[in-house]
């Protein structure tokens, strides 16, 4: 009889878009798997819930006495109106875990999920400042300007110096994935707009700008990510390192555009000088589109804002710099995995019409 107990994983934001696939991952790995969350969420089966709020640190040692994880993966931030309070209130998060976590012992690797605003700078100085050459590489040095990635791999470090864990700094492009209840995710976004244009006999017009129509870029498929953090957890060649992690392949939105609209059957139009933004195209329209559209086809969400986040998407596809992460560093540790990007978005496309919430 196997008397061995599964190994214990945390997973910090277990209902977001990187969240919900590690989580499923890990589960299917044989891990015991707790999934920590601020609000209730659908979680993946054989996953346990902690719903506790990372801004009270008494709920939180409340919340995690005893838990004595293995592992710790944290996908979760906290996004605010200024630069100065993004720094405040995800240090503390990071702060308030790692003090919950401390008096028990046990935690060997912490594994934290940031990105390319590493590389780029934060919302208020987002790629105008300094920024990193491309393709980006992990051994860039920080920009002069302050960023709460920054902050939180400081708490990350200080923690791991004082209680003895490794750990692991994973930097994703725009994730495509598929997750419920989380509206950060282009894939869904796009497919939702996709969807309105075609009800509203619309052109599927690209929102952003004409640098990234044009431009060589590049992008996460969550199941990739997630396998990533995975193995940083699990090999010693992941320990006390950043990696970068892309798909490993490389396009331009000139090329990609085209097949999403034939996918949708709409017709496509490029971009102009100054942005069609999605903000200003669906703001007004999408919620009744929407609500028609998902009675129609019997869709389970008829509220758009829970699928498509506007803003997000707006914010990747109209940068006005080259966006190339380089991930060299990661297979020469031993991380060789690769996604098509097409195939990554029409799988998570189909993913999203098998759970009914588009059409």
């Amino acid at each position: 009889m196997n008397t061995e107990q599964p190994r214990r994983a945390l997973v910090v934001g277990a209902t977001g878009i990187a969240g919900q696939t590690v989580t499923q991952q890990l589960v299917d790995a044989g891990w015991e798997v707790h999934g920590l969350a601020r609000r209730a969420g659908r979680l993946r089966d054989g996953v346990t819930s902690v719903q506790v709020d990372l801004l009270d640190a008494e709920a939180t040692r409340t919340a995690l006495a005893g838990l004595r994880p293995e592992i710790v993966i944290i996908t979760a931030w906290i996004r605010k109106d200024t630069e100065a309070e993004n720094i405040e209130v995800n240090s503390r998060t990071l702060r308030n875990l790692f003090a919950a976590l401390e008096p028990d012992g046990g935690v060997r690797h912490v594994a934290l999920l940031t990105g390319l605003k590493h590389y780029l700078g934060p919302f208020e100085d987002y790629a105008t400042g300094v920024k990193a050459e491309t393709p980006f590489h992990e051994s860039e040095p920080r920009l002069p300007s302050p960023n709460f990635y920054y902050a939180q791999e400081d708490e990350l470090f200080a923690a791991a110096e004082r209680m003895g864990f490794t750990w692991s700094v994973h930097r994703s492009h725009t994730v495509f994935g598929f997750a419920v209840d989380n509206a950060m995710n282009m894939v869904l976004t796009l497919s939702a707009y996709a969807t309105i244009c075609k009800e509203l006999g619309r052109p599927f017009v690209f929102p952003g700008s004409v640098a990234q129509w044009n431009f060589v870029t590049d992008v996460t498929d969550a199941d990739l990510l997630g396998e990533q953090l995975v193995w940083a957890a699990t090999h010693p060649e992941g320990e006390n390192e950043a990696f970068n992690i892309a798909n490993g392949d490389q396009f331009r939105w000139r090329w990609l555009w085209p097949q999403v609209a034939d996918y949708f059957g709409v017709e496509w139009e490029g971009p102009e000088e100054t942005p069609r933004t999605l903000v200003d195209s669906m703001t007004d329209v999408a919620p009744g589109a929407w609500r028609r559209i998902a009675e129609r086809e019997g869709l389970v969400e008829p509220d758009v804002a829970k699928l498509a986040s506007w803003w997000h998407s707006d914010s990747d596809l109209g940068r006005e710099v080259e966006c190339i992460t380089d991930m060299t560093k990661s297979r020469e540790a031993g991380f060789l995995g690769f996604r098509s990007t097409p195939k990554s978005f029409f799988d998570k496309v189909e993913r999203y019409r098998a759970a009914k919430l588009i059409p």
